[in-house]
Formats: structure tokens, C-alpha cells, sequence
């Protein structure tokens, strides 16, 4: 027990170590390339902290355990939007432009949908992965078009004073070993983490659903939360708010349509009856949030983490 308690706060070193490498490269990148903070959130930074999501969904299928599977996807995304921008707006308010509202948010509350449609039967399918897949295809277009469009001078004016800790003259291989370093910290620490919780919680007899939606979702989840934190702390809010939205996409386009594709995936009618709902509740809390001053708030921030762990002890008893 003393073990896996030391060897889960070894994942929690991992995980900012790794989260301060894939900011400061992907910060180099936006630098050098003129992308967009919150383009590069939704893609480098969101692919890297959702790969444990998908890396836990398919050991977890391997093993036949769907609940498992799903709830660390629901909770994961919960996790994203109440956990994450919460506590990152309770360190400093978060600005939200108007162009993510307008654009990337809708995007993000639409898959969300889709994937509670998807679950519907109790079966997210092959035919279900692939309608996935090519949706985040023709997201991966909106990027691209997106990078191409915007030019470089325009981009570093909306980064001036954001990206101060970016190095522009660092390498190419050197930013590029910041990124994937930093991605294997991030994974590393995630799995230390969550290996060690879910052996605390079989010697506490802890059901798997409950861990699939608490222990594994925060868990997999940490990722976001500390290259969101580290992210918010340097004062690269679109980059924050870019990763939470991303790493929701990309839990359900990448992780859910790929893994379903290959192995149906069962959906049990408590989790569509109670989880799902509150997943697409947390993630349309953020309408009335940002609707008057584009903002969320320090007190708005905690009323999101108090909610979220309202749900986690609501899970539990």
C-alpha cells in the first residue's frame, strides 16, 4: 500500500514535468509556424494528454471491460470542464475569445452529442467508430485550412505576452524533443497514477464502474489539468481552453471511434440514463458562463470544481 502510494505521487512529478516539456515546444512551434494558441491546444497539446485516455480504453477492452472503458471517457470529459477550467479559472480568470465561442465550442458541444446518440442502443458500433473517424478528419481539414489561413505576423500580435517563455531559436529537433518528451512524461505520469489508484482501490474493494467514472477519468485527466495549469500560469488562456476543448473532441472522435471500430463498445442503461446527461450538462454550463463577459470567473471557476466533486461524492454513496 505505502508503494503504490509513493509510486502515485511519482506519476503527479511526471505529469508537470511533462506538461512544462509539451508547452514550452509546442510554444516554440506556435512561435515559429504562426499557429494559433488555441489551434495548437486542439491538436499537439489535446493529442498528447488524450493519450492515456486511449491507451487505458484499450487495455481496458482487451480485458472486457466496457464500463471501464466508457465511464473513463464521460468522466474524463467531465473532468476536462468542470476539474480543469475550473481550477484553472479559480488561479486566473479565464478570457474567452468570441471566435472560440462562435467556433470550436459548438464544435465540441455537437461531438458530445453525437456521442451520447451513438450509445443510444447500448452498443457504440463499428458503423458508429467510422462516422467518428471521418468527422475528425474533416476536423483535422478545419486545422489545417485554419494554419494556412492565419498569417504569422497576425498570430504572434495575439500571442504578445502570452508566449514569453517560448524560445523561438530553440531547435527544430529541440522542440521537437520537447513535445514528445514531454507527451511521455504526461503518459508515464498518467498510468503511474492510475495503475497505483486502481491497486488501492481493489485492495479497498471499490467497484470498476464507480473507478472507470472517478479514479481512472481523474486520472487520465491529469494531463489536461497540469498543461492546462502550466498553460494558464504563463497566461496562454487560448492554449487552455484549446486543450480542453481538443482532448474532449479527441476522446470521443479519435479514442471512442477508433477502439469502436475495432470492438463494439456496450454501454450499460445506468450510464446512459444518468452519466451521459451529466456530461452534457457540464459542457453546456459553459454557454451561460461565458455568455455576458466572454470570462470565467474565479467564483465561477469554483462553482464548476465544487460541482464536480458534488458528482463525485454523489457517485460514491
Amino acid at each position: 500500500m505505502i508503494l503504490y502510494v509513493f509510486l502515485f505521487f511519482v506519476g503527479l512529478l511526471l505529469l508537470y514535468l511533462g506538461a512544462e516539456g509539451l508547452i514550452q515546444g509546442a510554444s516554440s512551434i506556435a512561435l515559429q509556424y504562426g499557429i494559433r494558441p488555441v489551434i495548437l491546444g486542439l491538436t499537439v497539446v489535446a493529442l498528447g494528454t488524450s493519450m492515456p485516455e486511449y491507451l487505458v480504453n484499450v487495455f481496458a477492452l482487451i480485458s472486457g471491460e466496457s464500463p471501464l472503458a466508457i465511464g473513463n471517457i464521460i468522466g474524463s470529459n467531465i473532468s476536462n470542464v468542470a476539474l480543469i477550467l475550473g481550477a484553472c479559472a479559480v488561479v486566473l480568470p479565464l478570457a474567452v475569445t468570441p471566435e472560440v465561442l462562435r467556433r470550436e465550442y459548438p464544435v465540441m458541444l455537437g461531438v458530445m452529442v453525437l456521442f451520447y446518440l451513438c450509445a443510444l442502443d447500448g452498443v457504440i458500433g463499428a458503423r458508429d467508430g467510422v462516422l467518428m473517424v471521418v468527422l475528425l478528419s474533416g476536423l483535422a481539414a478545419y486545422v489545417f485550412y485554419d494554419a494556412h489561413r492565419t498569417t504569422r505576423g497576425t498570430v504572434l500580435e495575439s500571442m504578445e505576452g502570452e508566449l514569453d517563455a517560448a524560445d523561438p531559436d530553440l531547435s527544430t529537433l529541440a522542440k521537437t524533443v520537447y513535445v514528445i518528451g514531454g507527451m511521455g512524461g504526461l503518459t508515464l505520469g498518467a498510468h503511474l497514477m492510475v495503475d497505483n489508484a486502481l491497486a488501492i482501490s481493489d485492495v479497498l474493494n471499490i467497484d470498476h464502474v464507480v473507478i472507470g467514472l472517478t479514479v481512472v477519468a481523474i486520472g487520465t485527466s491529469l494531463p489536461e489539468l497540469a498543461a492546462s495549469m502550466v498553460g494558464t500560469l504563463k497566461q496562454e488562456v487560448d492554449m487552455t481552453v484549446g486543450n480542453v476543448i481538443g482532448s474532449n473532441l479527441l476522446n470521443v472522435l479519435f479514442v471512442v471511434g477508433t477502439l469502436a471500430i475495432a470492438e463494439p463498445i456496450t454501454v450499460d442503461p445506468e450510464t446512459i440514463r444518468l452519466h451521459f446527461p451529466v456530461m452534457l450538462g457540464f459542457c453546456a454550463l459553459l454557454v451561460p458562463l461565458t455568455w455576458w463577459d466572454q470570462k470565467i470567473t474565479r467564483v465561477e471557476g469554483a462553482f464548476m470544481v465544487i460541482a464536480f466533486l458534488g458528482f463525485m461524492v454523489f457517485l460514491y454513496v
